[in-house]
């Protein structure tokens, strides 16, 4: 897509702390590990610092376009619905219903939603989507009672596991299985690790015993892999040459935070120190930032 004056402005107001797109997500608040209750990252602030009056966001995109994204809108459903268990206002039950509702209409009869149509009309789906999608609706289920979110979310986690050969979201490839945030490049960590969480939340609601059989080996997968998304100084944000700004660094100490957390494997553990030590670091933090500014402007 190369560079523009808007990518520039969007990537500086992440960096600077003024995207909503990039506010802080730390290990969320009111997580359980033995029920569906509040979300696994803290995302309340993509609700608290927007305009109080919207219902479904909309996005503005790497064109520079304003569009409804899938994944800003599940997001912020979650994050309305973390609000509502905190402050049962019912001003957060209509945000999570209206972005729900918001699923259940855009979503494809497979089950799919169109996520990178804006930039990648060839490669359009997301396990990021899919999984943030089944996280929001299995919850908007249980706070309405509503069969149409729990179809729903049963349809999503059918297109997410489809081969992505096949045009879903899935690679399996031996004992190993991944989900792609972007089908169309290397794997995202982060979108990964939000794309379990969605195969999680729907083992626990469905209690299907297949799932939890694939979401065991993207598990297993994970582990063995995340060594490759480590530069010695720094994390990577997919497993090939992308390294991560300072905000997705952030983000993936959290989210390995919440997965020892919630799966008791040391190897999260480990890495989400070693991250944090890198960005404590004195050098390696500026290292890392000139590094991803000079990818930035060569994408």
């Amino acid at each position: 897509m190369g560079i523009s004056i808007y990518k520039i402005k969007k990537w500086y107001k992440m960096m600077t702390g003024k995207s909503i797109s990039h506010v802080n997500q730390g290990v969320g608040t009111c997580y359980s590990k033995t029920e569906i209750a509040g979300y696994y990252n803290d995302l309340t602030e993509k609700v608290t610092k927007d305009d109080p009056n919207i219902l479904v966001p909309k996005y503005h995109v790497d064109t520079g376009e304003e569009i409804y994204f899938s994944i800003g809108v599940f997001q912020y459903g979650l994050a309305a619905y973390d609000l509502l268990l905190t402050t049962n206002n019912e001003i957060f039950k209509n945000k999570l219903i209206s972005c729900a509702n918001w699923a259940v209409e855009n979503q494809q009869e497979d089950g799919g939603w169109v996520t990178f149509a804006y930039a990648k009309p060839d490669a359009p789906y997301s396990s990021m989507a899919q999984g943030e999608g089944i996280s929001m609706l299995v919850r908007a289920a249980i706070v309405t009672g509503d069969k149409r979110f729990a179809d729903a979310a049963a349809k999503a986690k059918e297109f997410m596991l489809k081969p992505i050969s096949e045009g879903g979201t899935t690679e399996y490839n031996g004992e190993n299985v991944i989900f792609y945030e972007d089908t169309d490049n290397p794997v995202i960590l982060n979108g990964w690790i939000f794309s379990l969480w969605g195969m999680y939340d729907y083992c626990k609601y469905f209690r299907d015993e297949e799932a939890a059989i694939i979401l065991q080996k993207t598990l297993d997968t994970l582990k063995r892999k995340l060594p490759d998304f480590d530069t010695k100084y720094w994390s990577k944000y997919d497993n090939g040459k992308r390294i991560c700004s300072p905000f997705y660094h952030k983000l993936h100490i959290s989210q390995l935070i919440t997965m020892h957390d919630l799966f008791g494997d040391p190897i999260y553990k480990e890495f989400a120190g070693k991250w944090e030590k890198y960005q404590d670091s004195f050098w390696k933090p500026k290292r890392a930032f000139i590094k991803k500014a000079m990818q930035k402007v060569f994408e």
